[in-house]
């Protein structure tokens, strides 16, 4: 009793779930879910973590995955709503996105008699707190990390992807996400972003090779790029510094890419290209031809080699409300079929396009885009393919839900 009101065993158990979070094991937080859910009405609590190919969902305590494209469980990762379903045995199953700010994770399953207004609440509270414990313990619990995986990724894979961030992050304002294959067997393409009060900064990269010296190739012009960036370097600085870590540590070694800023109070977008495929501007649902054609510079790595001194060239364009500029590798464009079709850029845009003109979430377009591609190739990549794609929305447009700073 606090204060003279008694203190019910839902609240109990809700105490007792936050604590578990602190001091306890995956499996043991999510038994004390259980707990807290049968003490408010649920009959079931399951969390279930979308694979690294965002193809299925696996439920952490074990059963059988479920389809993203073929479930209501996967109309609620793909929407990012929460979906409402009456099952046979008269029961109500609500399945609820599982969130990192934007990133998306998974989804949470709850299994209920009847839901009233209050428990919906409950069920939106769990959930956001099941994220958060995804969140702090799978950068050190290998319990999640299978749980994504299909089977094994080669050890340049394992390498590059404990250097990667979230797929997703965002503001109301503004917001990166992207995407990479083929993702047990990645050779040198990474992608890195970063979110502040009011910038929102990019990196693509393309490393020569599909090696182990490629994946630690990237490896180092990603550690490079954040060293610079935290350390407060403008673009022209980061680039001199990734440059020289590789001329310095991986000599005969270089890669491509692109470095960029979006300030999300005024649009302004700037954009550093060494030796990269030219980002796409999308305005109005159209592309616009040539909008971030610039002079191309030599990849990264080699500026010490042919001597040259100068700073890689800054570039700038002010982005319009709605605006998306797209990056990727050319693994992507030059993605072909059988015989021989590439997948080419007109049909690259237009698929962002027409995603972006039925208001589908961005993470959800390049999800089905890079599927696309893999289909395309049926079912293989020849080439590292990333893409990423940032969106510029000053009023809050179609911007997801914010992640934290």
């Amino acid at each position: 009793m606090v204060g003279g009101t008694p203190i019910g065993e839902g609240e109990l158990l809700f105490e007792e779930l936050v604590r578990s979070v602190h001091g306890c094991g995956p499996i043991e937080v999510l038994e004390a879910a259980e707990r807290y859910g049968q003490a408010i009405g649920l009959t079931a609590v399951t969390v279930h973590v979308v694979d690294i190919q965002q193809n299925l969902l696996f439920p952490l305590t074990g059963g059988p995955p479920l389809g993203v494209d073929s479930t209501e469980a996967g109309e609620a990762y793909r929407s990012d709503t929460l979906r409402l379903d009456e099952g046979g045995d008269g029961e109500l199953s609500l399945w609820l996105p599982l969130r990192d700010g934007a990133d998306r994770m998974g989804v949470l399953h709850v299994r209920t008699e009847s839901l009233d207004e209050p428990t919906l609440r409950r069920c939106q509270t769990l959930a956001s707190l099941l994220a958060l414990v995804v969140t702090s313990k799978r950068a050190y619990s290998d319990t999640y990390v299978r749980h994504t995986r299909t089977r094994p990724v080669r050890l340049r894979t394992e390498m590059l992807r404990a250097f990667l961030p979230p797929r997703t992050l965002g503001t109301t304002r503004g917001v990166s996400t992207a995407v990479l294959e083929p993702a047990y067997e990645l050779g040198g393409d990474a992608f890195d972003h970063s979110i502040t009060k009011d910038t929102l900064h990019a990196v693509i990269l393309d490393a020569m090779g599909h090696d182990l010296a490629s994946g630690l190739t990237a490896s180092v012009a990603m550690a490079g790029a954040r060293s610079a960036r935290r350390n407060g370097a403008d673009l022209a600085e980061l680039t001199a510094g990734v440059e020289q870590a590789l001329f310095q540590w991986l000599p005969e070694r270089f890669c491509t890419g692109v470095f960029a800023t979006l300030e999300l109070a005024d649009g302004m977008f700037s954009w550093a290209n060494c030796a990269h495929p030219t980002p796409l501007l999308i305005r109005d649902r159209r592309l616009v031809p040539g909008a971030l054609d610039r002079e191309p510079e030599v990849p990264l790595g080699l500026g010490g080699v042919l001597g040259g001194t100068e700073a890689r060239a800054v570039h700038r364009l002010q982005l319009e409300p709605g605006d998306q500029v797209l990056l990727y590798t050319d693994g992507v464009t030059e993605a072909h079929d059988s015989e021989g079709r590439m997948f080419g850029l007109e049909q690259f845009a237009d698929f962002v396009i027409r995603a972006a003109s039925a208001d589908e979430p961005a993470p959800e377009t390049l999800r089905r885009l890079i599927h696309a591609i893999h289909e395309h190739q049926r079912g293989s990549f020849t080439d590292d393919a990333t893409i990423m794609l940032l969106e510029w929305h000053p009023d809050g447009g179609r911007a997801p839900h914010p992640r934290g700073c």
